[in-house]
């Protein structure tokens, strides 16, 4: 114990240990699965990121050793914890040079983005060292000032190579292109189950799972429009979800950038005229309502439904406004002035 301390402190990281855990200390393989709750601070206490509460849930970190993830250290703390183990580490900033980047992945993937959204043009270090925004104030800052971070660690579980299933992002490009149509499935099957939060779950994984690919193609070649075609009924049925969920200006933004590609996606319309509809845009509804009676005439009932019941709740609020406002003048009418003859 007290050797691997010093082995940590040599390396530029101080750790003490809050719980002790139980049993005996894994041997970590590469391959090894390590599941942990984290919480990042700066060394005056104020809190970056906290697993626990990320993206407005309690998800925990999952890893998988050997596999390069960027945050090196990570992997460095963990094999150093037992089973149940809470400890902290105080880290030099030789470790915690790339946080910015890492915790904007990590933030985006908490709230269903792209993990890479925001990365696209340059490398991690090209952005580190031109000061590239990440989109986060705090991550701004301390991109430009490079410091020791505070990593506190609890280790929930230690899974041995070969007793789990890979997660996507640990999977080869073959697996992945493979394990789509499995996940899709999966989907499908938890939607009709009402189980509408897993099901877009499933849906949002096998996305990233093509993106993943497809971002190794040129856009617009065969095998980058080969990968699109197989993302896009995948992302209808995520908007589907966020529909259901109403999480309507996500849906806006995903089915938008389905139509500027694809201009006669009927789906992708219908889905949009339904998000605008729910968030009062009612020109922006009723264009894309039209739009969709264009592509395909058989949906009017279907359309002319939609259109009645946003109508319905037009009036509807217009006669709660009049109503608020009648109120408003009646309380305000100043009293009558006597006069004289």
């Amino acid at each position: 114990m007290e050797e691997e301390a010093r082995n940590l402190l040599e390396e530029g990281i101080k750790k003490k240990l809050v719980n002790p855990g139980k049993g005996e200390l894994s041997s970590f393989p590469n391959g090894t699965k390590v599941i942990f709750h984290y919480r990042t601070s700066l060394c005056d206490g104020n809190v970056l990121d906290d697993s626990r509460t990320m993206g407005g849930r309690c998800k925990p970190m999952e890893l998988i050793l050997g596999k390069k993830f960027k945050l090196a250290v990570w992997e460095r703390l963990v094999i150093t914890m037992r089973k149940g183990e809470i400890a902290e580490f105080i880290c030099d900033t030789k470790h915690t040079a790339i946080y910015p980047l890492v915790s904007q992945s990590l933030r985006n993937i908490s709230v269903g983005k792209d993990p890479l959204e925001g990365q696209r043009h340059c490398c991690g270090i090209a952005q580190i060292h031109s000061h590239h925004s990440v989109g986060h104030k705090d991550l701004d800052h301390l991109q430009a000032n490079p410091q020791p971070l505070v990593f506190t660690i609890e280790l929930l579980e230690v899974f041995p190579p070969g007793s789990f299933q890979l997660d996507v992002w640990a999977m080869t490009d073959d697996e992945k292109l493979a394990f789509v149509p499995q996940i899709h499935e999966e989907g499908n099957k938890l939607f009709k189950q009402g189980q509408i939060s897993e099901a877009k779950e499933k849906y949002y994984n096998g996305i990233a799972c093509l993106k993943n690919l497809q971002m190794k193609e040129h856009p617009g070649d065969e095998n980058w429009l080969k990968l699109d075609q197989m993302i896009t009924p995948l992302l209808l049925n995520y908007c589907q979800c966020l529909l259901l969920l109403s999480q309507y200006y996500e849906v806006i933004e995903h089915c938008t950038s389905l139509v500027f590609k694809y201009e006669n996606n009927v789906k992708a319309f219908y889905k949009r005229a339904k998000a605008h509809a729910a968030v009062w845009n009612e020109a922006e509804a009723r264009a894309d309502f039209a739009k969709v009676l264009e592509l395909d005439p058989s949906l009017g009932p279907s359309v002319a439904k939609e259109l009645r019941a946003m109508e319905e709740k037009i009036r509807s609020k217009e006669k709660e406004e009049k109503g608020r406002y009648k109120g408003l003048f009646k309380y305000n009418t100043p009293p009558a002035t006597a006069t004289t003859g």
